[in-house]
């Protein structure tokens, strides 16, 4: 997909000074994304870790479009994605933990329905779709059920095989392997590897698991409470927090940037979430 609008020479994504706040019922603010700046390459792949609660879902609506920064300038392969949302986006596709489908509708239809809206008509659509259910271990013999007969694992599945449907430039993935089981997982992170090989694609990948981020990413940012603390290749994150010459494991990484590791930061998430202290409103 080219357009004139695209700037030969633009970055995929170049974020300057975001900010996003949100407010709580009791007439207050909470912080999701204080002063965020990144830049995303064409064709690389960029992890964000970050706990749950850290911002990472936050970033990826403001990239979509579909939450507006309070602060800062967003930039799609050189699109003002503010100032023309509906510009940027032809060019992405994002997969979040909860992908939401019709339900009722079989995999077919909702694939089928999915390509339409991006003016993919039936004929071009079909073969596709069966290419891209096989590459990533989908049963075809099922694509006729209904959604809701379909394992957590499968749904994700189909959710990618929506997105790249599109074939879009830029893809936006946030926690795509989040709640499934170990064999469905291998199956989402070897198509990010074909995608990333076969497809002429940016990604934003957004994960709290280190070993996925260590092993698909080119570069990782480390997110806590809406800030970056830190971005480079992972072999670069370790250099810079090396101590006596040996390299640290990422998850060492992500203690020394943080003061926390990433399974205590989530647990004091879940806790603040169980009292009911994350009950926020878009301002």
């Amino acid at each position: 997909m080219t357009s004139t609008l695209i700037h030969p020479d633009a970055a995929a994504i170049e974020l300057h000074d975001i900010h996003k706040r949100f407010k709580k019922k009791r007439n207050d603010y909470a912080s999701a994304l204080g002063g965020v700046s990144l830049t995303v390459g064409r064709g690389e792949v960029v992890g964000i870790l970050g706990p749950n609660g850290s911002g990472k879902s936050t970033l990826v609506r403001v990239l979509s479009t579909l939450t507006l920064p309070d602060q800062g300038s967003v930039r799609i392969f050189g699109i003002d994605a503010v100032e023309r949302p509906r510009i940027v986006q032809r060019y992405i596709n994002r997969v979040s933990v909860e992908a939401s489908f019709f339900k009722k509708l079989s995999s077919m239809e909702n694939l089928l329905f999915g390509a339409k809206l991006y003016g993919v008509p039936d004929a071009e659509s079909k073969p596709m779709i069966r290419e891209i259910l096989q590459d990533i271990g989908f049963n075809y013999e099922r694509v006729g059920e209904p959604m809701e007969h379909l394992s957590r694992g499968m749904q994700q599945k189909i959710a990618l095989a929506r997105a790249l449907l599109t074939s879009p430039m830029l893809m936006l993935l946030d926690e795509p392997t989040t709640g499934l089981d170990p064999r469905s997982k291998r199956d989402v992170q070897q198509l990010i590897w074909k995608i990333r090989r076969s497809h002429d694609s940016s990604i934003l990948l957004c994960t709290h698991d280190l070993d996925e981020a260590e092993e698909l990413c080119d570069r990782i940012g480390i997110l806590k409470d809406g800030k970056l603390l830190a971005i480079d290749t992972p072999l670069g994150l370790k250099q810079r927090y090396q101590k006596d010459g040996v390299l640290p494991s990422l998850d060492d990484v992500f203690m020394a940037a943080t003061g926390t590791s990433i399974e205590d930061a989530d647990a004091e998430v879940q806790q603040r979430e169980d009292s009911g202290s994350r009950e926020l409103v878009e301002v």
